[in-house]
């Protein structure tokens, strides 16, 4: 007697081949996988399991919003001040209200701060000039191109700044990135490709650290503005050669900063151009935040230490601090700036700058050149001078990192202060200069901020600083006044752990 269930199943099966073979084009498919299994069963097992995983992520839950994500509220921030920059503190988030400058109001106290955290270092983003050539120039061009360089993103006003770029700095040509941020980790890993030798300040900031591990290539990092070392490295990288019958053929870079931007001075370079002669190795000088600054009109270091800018092989740059444009640059030989139009990934895959900021830039730059600029380059190097005078009076209070002439100064705890204070943990320390930026924004009105660094992800991290950007903005007295104030409450503040 045949089994019941056997013959159900049997039944089902002959009704799924008949309409199987109902369907149009099913002999064909039937074919193909009889054929498939013949000739490659590996094929037929591997299109079966994406078959079930398309249907698996076809029915899996779909991704929704974290509604426990955190909530702005009136002491972290306001979302109907359009027009509001947010400067970090762990205590609350400094709101400016209204227009940036020298002197904004903040949401958290209403009251208007003395801004020592911008880097508007000569004033130009309360320049009239610039405001209404901006103003003129966002009404023929608008907003944006919204294209990349190559393709349809270039105008007039880009080649225009350009041109601005070269000739200011006397170098052959330049080109303009859309980010300040990406420009020299582009330019890095544009000319140095695997295979390929850099030797870097390990005293870089994080925009260099990552144009080194994009490129690939092998790195060695010398210590901070100590030339003995980097000569040290050189030797031993000719060495290593040397033990090679085959020298391998590579591309070798010294990668460096004009003006240190975690430490506030400024890179030896006449000693730089020296080994790059003497070992053959190529210079990329990052002056993204000297650009502007050093030197008697602002061309930077090579300025300052009258070496010829056409010797050093790239020179990169930012127009969004010092210039209040955007984005940043690359200045060097023809043949240089030709090869970042196709091999640069920052500028082959961004969009252009806004045409209104490529004006303030080179607006920016032709106040550079007249007698303006030479007052301002002057207001700020007084300024500097006397916030330094002001704080190394006070070294028991005070630890400063920067150079004579440097417009960026690094405050940090003494050696013996962090001691006394029973500080351990680099969490303490930082809270302990928070406390700082929170009393004298409320008690001194002054705007100043704690440095800030991608701990995880920092190769050679600083230790916790409150970073001061002077500005030409403000004046000598206030300037004195506001370093008295953060040298009072560095001494309040170790006195109140002891």
């Amino acid at each position: 007697m045949d089994n019941p269930f056997m013959s159900a199943i049997s039944a089902t099966f002959s009704l799924l081949v008949t309409v199987i073979h109902a369907i149009p084009g099913s002999a064909i498919a039937i074919d193909y996988i009889q054929n498939s299994y013949q000739n490659d069963p590996f094929r037929v097992v591997l299109e079966l399991a994406l078959a079930i995983f398309a249907v698996k992520y076809m029915l899996s839950k779909k991704y929704r919003i974290d509604t426990n994500d955190i909530q702005l509220t009136e002491k972290n921030g306001n979302q109907n001040h359009s027009s509001s920059l947010f400067l970090t503190s762990s205590a609350w988030t400094q709101v400016i209200i209204g227009a940036q400058g020298p002197k904004p109001k903040v949401l958290s106290t209403g009251k208007n701060l003395m801004n020592l955290a911008s880097t508007n270092y000569l004033g130009y983003i309360t320049n009239e000039d610039i405001k209404q050539k901006a103003i003129k120039t966002l009404h023929n061009y608008g907003v944006g191109s919204c294209g990349p360089p190559g393709f349809y993103g270039t105008l007039d006003v880009h080649i225009n700044l350009e041109k601005d770029i070269a000739k200011f700095l006397g170098t052959e040509a330049a080109i303009i990135y859309a980010q300040g941020f990406s420009t020299i980790a582009s330019v890095i890993s544009a000319f140095s490709k695997r295979g390929d030798i850099i030797v870097a300040d390990d005293g870089c900031n994080f925009a260099v650290l990552k144009g080194t591990q994009i490129s690939r290539s092998t790195v060695k990092w010398f210590k901070h503005n100590d030339m003995a070392d980097l000569e040290r490295v050189l030797e031993s990288i000719n060495k290593e050669s040397r033990a090679h019958k085959k020298r391998p053929l590579t591309r070798r870079f010294i990668v460096t900063e004009g003006l240190f931007q975690n430490y506030g001075d400024m890179a030896p370079l006449d000693k730089i151009m020296e080994l790059k002669h003497r070992y053959k190795y190529r210079v990329i000088l990052d002056e993204s935040s000297s650009f502007g600054l050093l030197g008697k009109t602002g061309r930077g270091l090579a300025e300052l230490y009258n070496i010829p800018p056409r010797d050093v092989d790239m020179i990169v740059g930012s127009m969004a601090n010092t210039l209040s444009g955007a984005g940043g640059f690359c200045a060097g030989a023809k043949e240089v700036v030709d090869h970042q139009r196709l091999s640069g990934q920052a500028f082959v895959f961004s969009a252009s700058i806004p045409a209104m900021l490529a004006i303030c830039a080179s607006e920016a730059i032709r106040i550079l050149e007249t007698s303006q600029g030479e007052k301002l380059l002057k207001a700020l190097q007084d300024n500097a001078a006397a916030f330094r005078a002001v704080v190394a009076s006070m070294p028991q209070a005070i630890e400063l990192s920067s150079m004579p002439g440097s417009p960026i100064l690094h405050l940090r705890i003494p050696s013996y202060g962090v001691a006394a204070a029973g500080i351990s943990t680099r969490d303490s320390e930082t809270l302990l200069l928070q406390e700082i930026v929170d009393e004298v924004a409320v008690k001194d009105a002054l705007l100043i901020t704690r440095a800030k660094y991608v701990e995880t992800q920092e190769l050679h991290l600083p230790r916790p600083s409150i970073q001061i950007s002077v500005s030409a903005s403000h004046t000598k007295k206030d300037t004195e006044k506001a370093a008295q104030a953060i040298t009072s409450a560095f001494v309040n503040a170790l006195n109140k752990r002891k």
